[in-house]
């Protein structure tokens, strides 16, 4: 990559945002960012991760824009419009493809893949504007940058591509510049911008001395506190500064989201089932802008007061007086026009999210690491309540440290790593992969089923090669590389189908077992078949690097296939293997 010039956008589940450097390759980096919220009187790293489209499906919005209009909007005219927030977790805990559709705020479907295209649209053209702004008029165009779009780490490689999809078709990269776009994971470009910061970058929770020791060896646990997701990932640093993976990218889905959802049941509870269905109907915009102020007043460990809005309000009126629906209830009380909530109720609707949270961090500092730091980076890890939870937790074991600004983490260290990817040196492949092929038949050994014949021969079918193992250590640009030969001397194509498991590879022997996943194929041309069955076919596969590179060489003709694995075919064929290693 020639470009030293660097944009990443932090896409996260609750805000976005982006950072740059216009400085030359070699120099040091210190990021700049947009500051949002101008027109709300806020000033923000980041801008809420919002997107309006009018009744025809028309791009109106996003971020603070999109949500202010939206909350302006009434009843009728609310409903007609496609209106979406937090719609990164749609991508979640599932294999996904170009055709998932997701729900607006209306009931009404949109496919995800136009929904996050334009709002990466938004954030190219916008971060392309505020740059040229600021660089004397300087004009700038995509191809100008290298982008980086970041992604948690323990999304499905199909999330992940469906990212680079949406990237390339809101025009942030063009075809045959692929390498201009690089997909970051979000907890190691935070871990990269950690070990950047200076000692007196951090806080505390008990007023400790802090200090962030880099020393060669030191282990840390990273734990990006998302609106959505919890992305944990352990690094340890290496003699000249780079990182190791040491476990693989573990968490789970009990971001700050799933805070913001507890004071909803909540006020749901307090209001009664068939009111609230009816405000959220009636005023969907007023209902959004009241759970904005909720996630804001959630960084504090106090008691909260939210005004009611009018027409909640109203609507109460007309069932029975104001204090009765707060009679039966602990822990909340009508105060004047407001719905005052104490701090002891405030934390109860922490209780889910810091559980997950507690046992995913259990389970790694069992696995016998050093662990001498737990990081908390991200928006929800502005929450004091959640900071001081961690703390008395793991407070005796390990030092646990905030930066002072946990929300640009991301998007800094994304520059960093965009800049330079052998940053995070090598990392723990989550699956163990491998290759269907086709062995000579053994019947001591191979199931009747997978016998098949030849010209050559007996063969048994659909036996899984091992590529990589999970939890194997891979280097970010090591190259795998696997030798094999044709099942039939004039053979001219030969295709290899890949797959995965998280199964201990000692239990398996077929590709069509329980827990073994189709994740794509390649077909190589093989025209030179004077040598036979003696022919090469290499296999060379990049496990090591945010996304999965493979390519197929017949040695003999030259013909080489170049692919990035589809993780987000809607359904694969199937077919017989036509290779096999002697």
């Amino acid at each position: 990559m020639d470009n030293s010039y660097i944009i990443a956008i932090d896409f996260g589940t609750a805000y976005s945002g982006y950072a740059f450097s216009l400085t030359k390759r070699e120099a040091e980096i210190e990021p700049r960012l947009k500051y949002w919220g101008q027109q709300v009187s806020l000033r923000t790293p980041k801008t809420p991760t919002c997107i309006l489209f009018d009744d025809h499906g028309k791009f109106l919005s996003f971020g603070y824009e999109a949500q202010s209009a939206y909350f302006r909007t009434r009843g009728d005219e609310a409903r007609k419009k496609f209106f979406f927030e937090c719609f990164k977790m749609s991508l979640y805990g599932k294999k996904v493809n170009s055709d998932v559709t997701i729900e607006a705020a209306n009931g009404r479907s949109m496919k995800a893949l136009k929904v996050f295209t334009e709002a990466l649209r938004y954030l190219k053209e916008d971060a392309l504007k505020f740059i040229s702004e600021n660089a004397g008029g300087k004009q700038f165009i995509a191809s100008d940058f290298t982008w980086v779009v970041t992604v948690p780490a323990i999304w499905d490689p199909s999330a992940k591509q469906f990212m680079r999809e949406a990237a390339t078709q809101a025009g942030i990269v063009t075809t045959g510049k692929e390498d201009r776009l690089v997909i970051a994971l979000e907890p190691e470009a935070a871990s990269v911008w950690c070990k950047k910061l200076p000692a007196d970058g951090y806080k505390t929770e008990n007023n400790s001395e802090v200090t962030f020791e880099q020393a060669s060896g030191t282990q840390y646990i990273v734990v990006d506190c998302g609106g959505g997701t919890i992305d944990i990932t352990v690094h340890e640093v290496l003699e000249g500064g780079a990182l190791k993976e040491l476990h693989k990218a573990s968490g789970n889905d009990f971001g700050g989201q799933t805070v913001d959802n507890k004071f909803k049941e909540f006020l749901r509870e307090i209001f009664s089932d068939s009111l609230w269905d009816e405000y959220e109907k009636e005023h969907p915009g007023e209902l959004q802008k009241m759970m904005y102020d909720i996630s804001v007043l959630k960084e504090n460990d106090d008691n909260v007061e939210i005004s009611c809005p009018y027409n909640l309000g109203e609507m109460a009126k007309e069932k029975q007086k104001m204090e009765k629906f707060f009679e039966s209830l602990r822990g909340v009380s009508w105060n004047q026009g407001a719905i005052k909530i104490s701090k002891e109720k405030v934390r109860s609707f922490f209780a889910e999210s810091l559980n997950g949270i507690t046992k995913s961090l259990r389970e790694i500092l069992k696995k016998g690491f050093s662990i001498k730091y737990i990081l908390l980076l991200g928006g929800y890890a502005q929450s004091l309540i959640l900071r001081q939870h961690i703390t008395s937790h793991f407070g005796d074991q390990c030092k646990v440290l905030c930066p002072s600004h946990p929300q640009e983490a991301i998007m800094k260290g994304a520059v960093m790593f965009g800049r330079n990817p052998a940053l995070v040196a090598s990392r723990i492949s989550a699956f163990t992969y491998g290759v269907s092929l086709s062995h000579r038949f053994d019947a001591s050994k191979h199931r009747a089923d997978k016998r098949y014949t030849n010209k050559e021969g007996e063969w048994c079918d659909a036996i899984f090669c091992v590529l990589v193992k999970e939890n194997e250590e891979v280097g970010w640009d090591k190259t795998s590389e696997h030798s094999f030969t044709p099942v039939e001397r004039d053979q001219t194509a030969v295709t290899f189908a890949f797959y995965r498991t998280e199964r201990k590879i000692q239990d398996l022997m077929y590709v069509d077992e329980w827990g073994v996943e189709k994740i794509g194929s390649i077909i190589l041309e093989s025209p030179d078949t004077a040598r036979g069955m003696n022919r090469e076919i290499k296999l060379q596969i990049k496990f090591g690097a945010t996304e999965m590179t493979t390519t197929a060489i017949d040695v003999d003709s030259g013909s080489t296939v170049k692919i990035d694995l589809d993780f987000m075919a809607k359904s694969i064929k199937s077919f017989r293997n036509n290779v096999w290693q002697k």
